[in-house]
């Protein structure tokens, strides 16, 4: 197959075929499918073609924002998809519903597994136009690559009275998930004419978009859309009520003037963009340490921790992990330090985490090579590492096949940071060369191996294959998993056992669910 990291940027006119396009063998000719909603047209490159700015759903503008996400209404003529459509994350447009697709081969000539990508950044932030996610290596691997935007912060995540009152669910909030719901039906239902097959989807995200999977794991609404799941960095957490999130929602809307009543739905679509994504604040200011999800009631029945706890989320295969130093230090204030964070986080169980994190000892144990100071591995723990054991504990236990990693490979020069939030991005997409700084034989490597083990398990459900080390299945007893490594993958278990055998024991019973 050709080697699309080569020709990154350069496009080349290839035939089309009646089986998946306008019947046309000249050169000079675009990429175009007949989709239900219109004709759409993209960019050929070598071997394959690529479609940005796929239309899924309505602008959610006007009568629509703070709706769900409403059917692409169709269009005349051919739709120019040749660039990325409006970033959800900036001032600029509300209109941002957009996906792209990467074929491998055009024409296609085989029904090729598909892997769906939602770009992270804290449900605030993040676009797939950015340049860390724009692969052309994993689609050589003969899948078909979708990324998909979803509305981000106020726009995707506001709850107030006056939105579950007009709602047919009686609830509001959660419209970025719906958003994403609306992506893998829009998958499921168009992208066999992309050459890719329908049963045989992956849905794929990181940080905030792997929470966002996680959660909606437990959600009816997206049962039966795709067939497996990778999550990288984001577990499963505990998710306020919508009594909650409606209070923040009027709270939020007072700031502008706008209090809760009658005219209040009239007035907060009236207010502009720029208006409204002021009130965001900085960083995760708004969305807090929920990312802005809530349950609803409708996209959550119950609690995500209740139904993982009972074995009732969706039964597909997962692969799942984290880096090795997530964070320096949590997420959330600490005004009485480390053991303040610890007794407040465990209470009964505080003295064993004290000693779990060396808090009280005549001196704090030096940095750990790989895991950093207490504080970065405290950090790491709750908010990322022992989420993930949990996770994957309840979801082997009710049948599923799952896999763990760790990665742990650190670029030079960059040691004292360790493996941070998001270094394995640009290795899974092979895109650390065009980012700069990444080059060695190591990085080459490492991205090689951690593409096909990607790939292969959206292929088949199992990450392994000819040429690599084996990966085991998560064992919910030793706790099996891999460590990505500068000298290559090595399997472990029992991954920060002490200190994520204490953190499960806080949700065995968790008293505020």
């Amino acid at each position: 197959m050709i080697d699309l990291r080569a020709v990154l940027g350069r496009a080349a006119l290839v035939a089309i075929v009646a089986c998946f396009t306008t019947p046309a063998t000249a050169a000079g000719v675009q990429p175009t499918i007949a989709l239900p909603a219109g004709n759409i047209a993209g960019v050929a490159i070598d071997g394959g073609a690529a479609f940005k700015g796929i239309p899924f759903a309505q602008p959610p503008v006007g009568a629509l924002r703070w709706r769900d996400p409403q059917p692409v209404k169709p269009w005349s003529g051919v739709l120019q998809t040749v660039a990325f459509g409006n970033s959800c994350a900036t001032e600029g447009s509300e209109d941002c519903l957009y996906l792209n697709v990467w074929v491998p081969q055009w024409p296609a000539r085989a029904r090729l597994p598909v892997m769906v990508w939602f770009p992270s950044g804290g449900n605030f932030t993040g676009a797939t136009s950015e340049a860390k996610y724009q692969s052309l290596s994993i689609p050589q691997h003969g899948v078909i690559l979708v990324s998909a935007a979803y509305r981000l912060s106020i726009f995707g995540f506001l709850a107030h009275p006056s939105l579950s009152a007009e709602s047919p669910h009686h609830t509001s909030g959660n419209y970025g998930l719906l958003d994403m719901i609306a992506a893998m039906h829009w998958v499921r239902d168009n992208i066999a004419r992309f050459g890719g097959d329908p049963d045989n989807v992956t849905v794929w995200g990181e940080s905030s978009t792997s929470l966002d999977l996680n959660v909606l794991l437990t959600s009816p609404l997206e049962r039966g859309l795709f067939k497996r799941q990778i999550t990288e960095s984001g577990p499963v957490i505990n998710l306020p009520a919508l009594g909650e999130g409606e209070r923040k929602g009027v709270e939020t809307m007072a700031k502008v003037g706008i209090a809760d009543g009658p005219d209040a739905l009239a007035k907060m679509r009236a207010l502009s963009t720029a208006e409204i994504w002021k009130l965001n604040g900085t960083a995760l200011a708004w969305v807090g340490p929920n990312l802005g999800v809530l349950v609803d009631g409708y996209v959550f029945p119950q609690s995500p921790f209740v139904v993982f706890q009972n074995g009732k989320e969706n039964p597909v295969p997962l692969l799942m992990g984290n880096n090795a130093r997530e964070l320096q230090r949590p997420f959330f204030p600490m005004p009485n330090g480390l053991a303040g964070a610890i007794d407040e986080m465990y209470g009964p169980l505080a003295s064993q985490a004290r000693a779990v994190y060396a808090v009280g000892a005549a001196a704090e144990p030096p940095p750990d090579p790989r895991l950093g100071p207490m504080l970065a591995q405290f950090a790491t723990d709750t908010q990322f590492r022992c989420g993930t054991v949990a996770e994957l504990r309840w979801h082997t236990q009710a049948g599923n096949q799952s896999f763990e990693f760790e990665f742990d490979r650190v670029p030079p020069g960059k040691e004292a940071n360790g493996a941070v939030h998001a270094s394995e991005l640009p290795y899974v997409f092979g895109t650390y060369a065009s980012l700069g700084g990444l080059s060695n034989d190591v990085d080459t490597r490492v991205s090689a191996t951690m593409e096909q083990y990607w790939t292969n398990f959206a292929k088949t459900g199992n990450p392994n294959g000819p040429g690599l080390p084996q990966w085991p299945a998560f064992d919910p007893q030793r706790r099996t998993y891999i460590e990505f490594t500068d000298n290559g993958p090595i399997v472990r278990a029992n991954l920060r056992a002490a200190a994520c055998d204490l953190y499960g024991r806080t949700l065995e019973y968790p008293t505020h669910l």
